[in-house]
């Protein structure tokens, strides 16, 4: 999954709007233009799309963490300059507050079920014996799961490429 479709999947999930969306990117220290916001949300087959770079999906994903569990006092994280989805899916679980039986539901109503092992080993640091990497299936799982949670059974025009 590239950093410009799990901005599109969440966009989807939690339904927000242009202004929205830049206010998250605002929320996480970054101010991005609708126009920029636009590009960013295009398919790779658009001439205006512009790929989004690890630190700015960083940013954008600090702010949905500023939202959804508000912003914590003092210095504000300094978003990441190169991303994983082991680090994604630590970001996505932290703004959702979601604690290891609620992402374990979440992966059940996609079709994906994993052990508590399973996922215990994608929070670990990666130098740990038990550290496993965070696949984009597991991943685009996890996102799905979040949708059929969230939104129902409604189908994102991006799920139709799958």
């Amino acid at each position: 999954m590239t950093n410009n479709d799990i901005l599109r999947r969440l966009r989807f999930i939690f339904d927000f709007s242009d202004s929205q969306m830049m206010a998250l990117f605002t929320s996480g220290g970054f101010n991005a233009s609708r126009e920029l916001v636009s590009d960013w949300l295009k398919t790779d087959d658009k001439p205006d799309f512009k790929a989004l770079r690890d630190v700015h999906l960083a940013i954008f994903l600090n702010g949905l963490i500023n939202k959804k569990r508000g912003k914590r006092e003092g210095e504000q994280p300094e978003p990441e300059k190169k991303l994983n989805n082991n680090i994604i899916f630590r970001k996505l679980k932290i703004a959702m507050d979601y604690k290891d039986e609620q992402i374990l539901e979440t992966m059940e109503l996609a079709g994906f079920p994993l052990s508590k092992h399973e996922l215990s080993a994608f929070f670990r640091k990666p130098g740990h014996q038990n550290y496993r990497e965070c696949q984009s299936q597991v991943l685009r799982n996890f996102l799905k799961g979040l949708q059929i949670k969230l939104r129902g059974n409604l189908v994102d025009a991006e799920d139709t490429n799958l």
